[in-house]
């Protein structure tokens, strides 16, 4: 499946530039069409992230145009709308094939992420948490957290464009992460199925967070992109004992693909 639409959903200009850079190498990688959105209170107020939209197009050499569905190059539009963030952001979503938001410590804490968490738990599709300084490239080398849970299962799901490209997949799982379900040594013959050669590698928790263990094992694999399910347990279980996801939202500094 190629990805031949991204939607960018940006709401200030402080968080404007690392997210359109990461988004722009995803157009540009796979000559897709980037749907910047901005949702507003009130039309009447002239956006200032409109001519930041401008400027970014420019600088990352993205041409300003409507999405069409036969082009053979990366293009971006902006649009502007009046709602409620969260679920002008999802229903947008439903058609897009991937979803890339800023990273959430850049707007403070990841719980009150409402566009995030929009995406995650009503739009059905994959979503690209980009990190807090763009990266040079995305996806040559590719890590899968894997737990066997059907989170998981999905993040998989929706990486299958990415680990067909990628020049090296590991698979990186911790008996302190597995849930019930099917092991990493299943899911690297699942991939193999799909003509997908990969390793994998176990992790032990950091000063018993989980997490911190995964996060510094992908770092010691040099990967430029994460891929992994979100929120096994409930979100709201995580947002008052912690959790893996809340962890690796808050401090992973590579690209991360996160699907449920």
């Amino acid at each position: 499946m190629a990805i031949r639409k991204v939607l960018l959903p940006l709401q200030t200009a402080t968080t404007a530039e690392a997210a359109f850079s990461t988004a722009a190498i995803v157009s540009q990688m796979w000559r897709a069409h980037l749907a910047v959105l901005h949702v507003t209170a009130n039309k009447s107020h002239t956006s200032a992230i409109r001519e930041v939209f401008e400027k970014l197009a420019a600088k990352n050499s993205l041409a300003v145009a409507e999405a069409t569905s036969n082009a053979d190059h990366p293009t971006c539009s902006f649009a502007e709308i009046v709602g409620r963030e969260p679920e002008a952001v999802a229903y947008q979503a439903r058609l897009a094939d991937l979803i890339v938001v800023p990273h959430p410590a850049s707007t403070g804490d990841v719980s009150s992420s409402d566009a995030l968490h929009a995406v995650l738990f009503d739009s059905a599709q994959p979503v690209l948490i980009a990190p807090r300084i763009a990266p040079a490239t995305i996806g040559t080398r590719i890590c899968l957290g894997w737990n066997g849970s059907a989170e998981s299962a999905s993040a998989v799901w929706a990486g299958l464009p990415w680990l067909n490209r990628a020049q090296a997949i590991r698979i990186l799982w911790s008996e302190a992460y597995q849930r019930h379900g099917p092991l990493a040594s299943e899911l690297q013959t699942y991939l193999a199925g799909h003509g997908l050669t990969s390793d994998r590698a176990s992790f032990l928790p950091i000063d018993n967070i989980v997490g911190a263990g995964l996060l510094a094992a992908a770092n010691e694999f040099a990967c430029d992109l994460l891929v992994m399910g979100a929120y096994s347990h409930s979100r709201l279980r995580q947002l008052i004992l912690g959790g893996v996801t809340r962890h690796v939202l808050e401090r992973a500094t590579v690209p991360l693909i996160m699907h449920r």
